[in-house]
């Protein structure tokens, strides 16, 4: 265990108290940052309109946004005021250049991949899919994957590799995205790659990486429910279980970037085993693979091991809705588990809203009446309301456009934040 010595001698000098923020962190971002993040968060908008939301001198918002036109990243826009004359002079609003640059979003998968093409507005340009035997990939296999759905999709937008600024990829498992390191995942051989920089060499453009669940909620706060939203909470249900978290609009990851492993807290001492090598963890009991475990043992469907977990799936689903108890009791079951999951994620953090996401969410014993009705009697009684839930069963395309925001906000950083910032006058 680590100590620290937080006392001081007389004599040492005086010393400050409070938090030490360092200067531009994510609560301080340069006032020419937060003006181009305005402008593209509001599809089109006046300059009076972002000095009015910023807070700033409009004369200040002029000088940058001049200098953000000059760059080719933002454009001017006729925007014809409400009952205007069309003889008079358009109003101008400002918009951001969607072809200045285009990044490319991919999700890799235990089930199948899958990849977008987005403009600098984040439009999208094209997207595309492709399966894949379930499995562990070496990471020749994996850097394989990307390069050739990432040339599918490039030639569905009518692109080539040359004309993208930069590529976002998601998989599962314990990824730090400051490192581009995959620290374990399901799909990979291997533990400690060094993915971002591999594929990076690869491809031959900047690469960036982050945990699956984290784009989704990166997702859900670009171009979904949580775009108005400070803070929120994604749990994803997939061939495991995920989840990203959202403070002060920006992704929260942990202090060594691999923090908000939901589906690994223990929900069971020497309980389950998890594909991770742990036993108890709560996906060893909600994910794809638990569900079909369990359907295999207690429906005695030892004949049927040769099939793939989705169909299995499908067929616990259809015994399920067809009345068969045993098939009801395995989704209750594991209906239980997630409330208690749900539970511990509304005692921790107190979310705003609670986003159900991922394939699985198909299944709606997994979110019955009995498993909300768990996650309310575990919760502490504070005597306010619980979080609304909402689910959202999108398909893989979600996460690849999470990956799509992730390669578009660090394209943007590079290009606003990195010059010299014009001080409001």
């Amino acid at each position: 265990m680590q100590t620290h010595n937080v006392g001081g001698e007389a004599g040492e000098g005086r010393r400050g108290v409070g938090p030490l923020i360092p200067p531009w962190s994510d609560t301080m971002r340069p006032l020419r940052q937060q003006v181009f993040e305005r402008v593209r968060a509001a599809g089109l908008i006046p300059r009076v309109q972002v000095a009015k939301d910023l807070g700033v001198s409009p004369a200040s918002v002029t000088t940058i946004t001049s200098d953000l036109i000059d760059a080719g990243l933002i454009e001017e826009v006729a925007a014809p005021r409400d009952g205007e004359s069309v003889r008079g002079r358009p109003a101008v609003a400002l918009g951001v250049r969607a072809a200045a640059h285009r990044v490319a979003g991919m999700k890799i998968s235990d089930r199948e991949h899958t990849a977008v093409i987005v403009d600098f507005a984040g439009n999208l340009i094209a997207d595309d899919a492709v399966p894949r035997r379930p499995g562990p990939m070496t990471l020749a296999e994996l850097l394989d994957a990307v390069e050739t759905l990432l040339d599918r999709v490039c030639a569905k937008a009518g692109i080539s590799r040359a004309d993208l600024s930069a590529v976002g990829v998601g998989v599962p498992g314990f990824v730090d995205s400051l490192e581009g390191m995959v620290l374990w995942s399901s799909v990979l051989a291997d533990r400690a790659v060094p993915l971002a920089a591999q594929a990076s060499a690869r491809l031959g453009l900047p690469v960036w990486i982050d945990n699956d669940a984290n784009l989704v909620a990166l997702a859900e706060l670009w171009f979904g429910a949580g775009r108005g939203l400070s803070d929120f909470v994604v749990v994803t249900i997939e061939h495991g279980v995920g989840m990203g978290l959202v403070l002060n609009h920006r992704i929260y990851r942990g202090a060594q970037r691999v923090g908000l492993e939901l589906g690994h807290t223990k929900v069971q001492l020497d309980g389950a085993l998890c594909r991770c090598g742990q036993r108890g963890c709560l996906e060893a009991y909600v994910a794809d693979y638990a569900l079909a475990r369990e359907a295999t043992t207690a429906l005695n469907w030892g004949h049927k091991e040769g099939q793939s977990i989705g169909v299995l799936l499908e067929s616990l689903y259809d015994h399920a809705k067809a009345g068969n108890a045993t098939a009801r009791s395995i989704f209750r079951r594991a209906g239980r588990f997630l409330g208690v999951g749900l539970s511990n994620v509304v005692n921790l953090f107190d979310p705003s809203l609670i986003i159900l996401s991922g394939d699985r969410m198909r299944y709606d014993y997994l979110y019955a009446t009995e498993t909300l009705a768990e996650m309310e009697n575990l919760a502490i009684n504070t005597g306010r309301p619980r979080p609304p839930i909402e689910i959202h069963a999108w398909g893989d395309l979600l996460w690849a456009h999470g990956a799509a925001a992730l390669a578009l906000s660090a394209v943007t950083e590079g290009l606003v934040s990195a010059n010299r910032d014009i001080a409001a006058q």
